[in-house]
């Protein structure tokens, strides 16, 4: 199983993000949620190339991936989790709701350390919410995330197989509660009770400081709500907030290379909440 695990990981990762990708754009096409700011022909194509180049910097970069350093952690009984007496189902799901848990509070901190929202920022800067969207982070931010999660992993020791199916929740999530797509309001209301839904994160895209501070969630809904940071609608309602940030606001910051360039450049906040 482990064996598998390390030969498939990656095929598995990318046959279900694929799938989840396609299902969300066709979506998008049949039932927006909200009209577009920016053609996808402007946007999509930079965004993509974006996913591209992080994916060659992490294999150039980091010798192994989070399910490998799973596997070694788990061989060597490594980690806090195999510590507990517990059964095996339960630390299964123990560290899936750990690991949930560690991707919300990296999030609220890459909001509030300055030096990190430099480089945070620039998924934030994007004037739409889409499919797209959900994959548009900086390299350096891919890196340290990645770095992070390493981190987690080496002191938990959660099993190999909770990080194969954390990593899988965790992209089509992403990929998810980023759509641009019509749920029902009474379904959305149930469902953010369990998973964070599109228009739950969208509202953490507006461009009101107040209201980007708030729904750091990817997957769970509940740690939001834990820790005081949840909002269940934004001031201007779905349709009629802005979106992206009050700076960057031009079209060449959405080229790659600017895109890029952006944690180096200065902005200030031109208009108050």
């Amino acid at each position: 199983m482990n064996e598998y695990m390390v030969m498939h990981e990656a095929v598995i990762r990318l046959l279900a993000f694929v799938g989840i990708f396609a299902v969300m754009a066709l979506w998008e096409v049949l039932a927006p949620r909200r009209a577009r700011t920016v053609s996808r022909r402007e946007r999509w194509p930079n965004n993509l190339a974006l996913v591209a180049l992080n994916t060659l910097v992490l294999r150039f970069i980091l010798p192994t991936s989070a399910v490998s350093l799973a596997l070694l952690v788990e061989a060597r009984h490594g980690g806090l989790l195999p510590l507990l007496t517990l059964p095996s189902w339960l630390i299964f799901g123990l560290a899936l709701v750990l690991l949930d848990l560690a991707i919300y509070l990296q999030h609220v901190l890459f909001h509030a350390v300055p030096v990190l929202w430099r480089l945070h920022r620039m998924h934030h800067a994007d004037v739409d919410v889409d499919v797209t969207n959900g994959l548009r982070f900086h390299s350096l931010e891919i890196v340290l995330s990645m770095g992070i999660k390493f981190a987690l992993i080496a002191a938990l020791g959660p099993p190999a197989a909770a990080v194969v199916l954390f990593e899988l929740l965790l992209n089509a999530l992403a990929v998810f509660n980023h759509a641009n797509i019509r749920i029902p309001e009474r379904m959305d209301r149930c469902m953010r009770w369990f998973v964070v839904t599109p228009d739950m994160h969208r509202i953490h895209h507006s461009w009101h400081i107040a209201e980007h501070t708030k729904n750091f969630g990817f997957n769970l809904a509940c740690w939001d709500r834990l820790f005081g940071t949840y909002l269940a609608q934004p001031r201007d309602g779905q349709n009629g907030m802005t979106l992206g940030l009050q700076t960057f606001r031009e079209p060449e910051w959405r080229r790659l290379d600017r895109m890029l360039a952006q944690p180096l450049i200065e902005r200030r906040v031109d208009r108050k909440d």
